[in-house]
């Protein structure tokens, strides 16, 4: 019998509050911006959804490939007995790598971290059935706020932190290093991080893979105002933006951004907030960095992981990272 432990860290004011915090912050200063972790709404988790089945959207079954080839081999390299997974959601994915735990014996605890409470629950009750015996302790919480707050190791465990879907790729290279540090901390020596990236290449197929024929990722990030107007009253006219995703390649990301085509006055009451945008005027949604092997070596010895190896699907699209903490 499986035992399932949630533990609530956030309460029902705190997603509201944290909106609140972050459109102040992102658009109450140039250059606009917003979060992109309000892009996941219900109907924008539905879009995302809908986006990572289309033709020219790689990532996700890039990274399911590798997981299918690799899981063994990564359970294998580590010691690992607890797998943490951080915005772990439905937890697909990840259960390729713990049925790979769970066959070399070596499956004793799962920690799930999502600010979702209800897709946690469902994820976490699954997966204490499909895994007779096993620990699953879900923590309902923010990544970026509540690392410290992950179970410590029980002796004789050794944890191994899935961070996967190229997330670390939505944050500014300064967000990546304050993450990395903090997981650091949080971690022991010995512990291990398993880091999902997307691999740079050629310019024609990353923005293919950003600006579909049908318009669904158009559609996601448009979402992102709807979100406003609804959790904060705001008067964003969605149809009054143009979608502009381009490739920078100084600082090698896709850039996703909605673009004022007439001058726009806004006002945000639940974030006391007026904007006047100019025409031509942008907001930032959404980055998407992609990474190159040295790159993503350098970023992780920078926080005090050792990187073992990396793990890639055959078109070489996409990265799986293991690396251990010295």
């Amino acid at each position: 019998m499986s035992a399932l432990k949630v533990s609530v860290l956030v309460d029902s004011d705190w997603a509201s509050g944290s909106l609140v915090d972050d459109v102040r912050r992102g658009l109450g200063t140039h250059p606009l911006r917003l979060p992109p972790k309000w892009l996941y709404d219900d109907e924008g988790s539905r879009l995302f959804d809908e986006i990572t089945r289309l033709p020219g959207y790689y990532p996700t079954e890039a990274e399911r490939r590798i997981l299918l080839d690799h899981a063994a081999d990564i359970v294998a390299a580590s010691d690992a007995t607890t797998v943490v997974e951080l915005g772990s959601g439905t937890s697909d994915k990840t259960r390729t790598l713990l049925d790979a735990f769970a066959s070399a014996g070596r499956l004793q605890r799962f920690v799930p971290v999502d600010v979702s409470e209800q897709t946690l629950r469902d994820a976490a009750a699954m997966l204490a059935d499909r895994y007779p015996g096993l620990a699953v302790e879900a923590v309902v919480g923010d990544f970026t706020l509540h690392l410290g707050h992950l179970p410590l190791n029980q002796p004789g465990q050794t944890r191994l932190v899935a961070f996967l879907g190229g997330t670390i790729g939505n944050l500014y290279v300064e967000e990546r290093a304050a993450f990395l540090g903090a997981l650091a901390d949080t971690l022991e020596p010995g512990d291990w991080l398993l880091l999902g990236t997307d691999l740079v290449k050629p310019v024609d197929r990353l923005v293919a893979a950003y600006h579909d024929p049908g318009g669904v990722t158009e559609a996601f990030v448009r979402n992102s105002l709807a979100v406003l107007n609804r959790q904060l009253g705001a008067d964003f006219d969605p149809g009054a933006y143009s979608y502009v995703p381009f490739w920078d390649g100084h600082l090698e990301r896709m850039d996703l951004r909605l673009r004022a085509d007439s001058p726009q006055h806004v006002t945000i009451p639940g974030a006391d907030l007026t904007l006047d945008l100019a025409a031509g005027e942008e907001i930032q949604v959404e980055i998407s960095t992609k990474f190159r092997p040295t790159g993503i070596r350098a970023e992780l010895d920078a926080a005090g992981f050792e990187t073992v190896e990396l793990f890639t699907d055959p078109a070489g699209d996409f990265g799986l990272t293991l690396a251990r903490l010295r």
